[in-house]
């Protein structure tokens, strides 16, 4: 069973936020799997035709990350940010910089909520550095990169269910 639920995208327009929120057809423990397993988040993240090379990933508390990303025009995007707080099933707090922009650094926060049956619900806000930093990701293709991200999250969650 996968779930048909979009991912909603809300820009706040007093703060330079992004919330996204997503239910899954899947526990919470593995849910929250998918987002600490840097093999496993390399087989979800982005759009399928996006190649993603996880070059680092260390979903603990104090840990870093570093990975990157191309499309079929061979044009590599690279990504990376620290852990600063993971608690197994409830939320990871991280920072978020894209290479090609590095001084606009975010602050996340995913929050992970046991619906029961087997659900799920993600709330990720990111708290950008300006508002210039926020369109920008908004702007960068974003929202197409989360929803056929989520899409390849809810096939691998039924796999590893």
């Amino acid at each position: 069973m996968t779930c048909t639920t979009q991912a909603t995208i809300e820009a706040n327009k007093d703060i330079p936020a992004i919330t996204l929120t997503r239910e899954f057809d899947a526990p919470v423990e593995l849910l929250f799997r998918a987002h600490t397993d840097g093999d496993l988040v390399a087989r979800w993240m982005g759009p399928p035709e996006q190649k993603m090379v996880v070059e680092e990933y260390d979903a603990s508390t104090g840990g870093s990350w570093r990975y990157w990303s191309s499309g079929e025009d061979g044009v590599e995007h690279h990504f990376y940010g620290s852990f600063h707080e993971v608690r197994p099933n409830e939320r990871i707090v991280q920072t978020f910089t894209y290479a090609g922009f590095p001084d606009g650094v975010a602050l996340e926060q995913g929050r992970f909520e046991d619906l029961g049956d087997g659900r799920s619900r993600l709330t990720w806000v990111s708290l950008c550095d300006s508002f210039e930093g926020r369109d920008m990701m908004l702007a960068s293709g974003m929202e197409v990169g989360v929803h056929e991200g989520y899409e390849k999250l809810d096939a691998l969650l039924a796999e590893l269910g």
